[in-house]
């Protein structure tokens, strides 16, 4: 199974605009297996991340980018926590460390 496979068994499933956004968003780390799942998830989520930011899409055109994001990221520690490897106190501060230092300095 793929990342983009374990993705789109989820359930419940999100509305067909947002799955659809979450797997043009992983494109090539759809791949992956699905052991990698986390960490493609929240490679991807900080990629677009810091796109949004970058680019200062923060009107309400780009909302479906940011829910993306924001999927992506949930789906990270969905499967962090069903996963054999469960270092989610790790994790989480890995995440916070990597997406906070993507904000722009005061």
């Amino acid at each position: 199974m793929t990342v983009a496979e374990w993705v789109r068994r989820r359930s419940p499933r999100p509305p067909d605009v947002l799955l659809d956004a979450v797997i043009r968003a992983l494109g090539a780390d759809g791949e992956r297996p699905e052991s990698e799942t986390a960490a493609a998830c929240l490679d991807v989520a900080a990629q677009r991340l810091a796109a949004i930011l970058e680019e200062r899409r923060f009107q309400r055109d780009g909302a479906l980018d940011l829910l993306t994001v924001d999927a992506l990221v949930t789906y990270a520690f969905e499967h962090a926590s069903t996963s054999a490897a469960k270092d989610l106190s790790g994790m989480a501060a890995a995440a916070i460390t990597r997406l906070t230092a993507l904000a722009p300095a005061a």
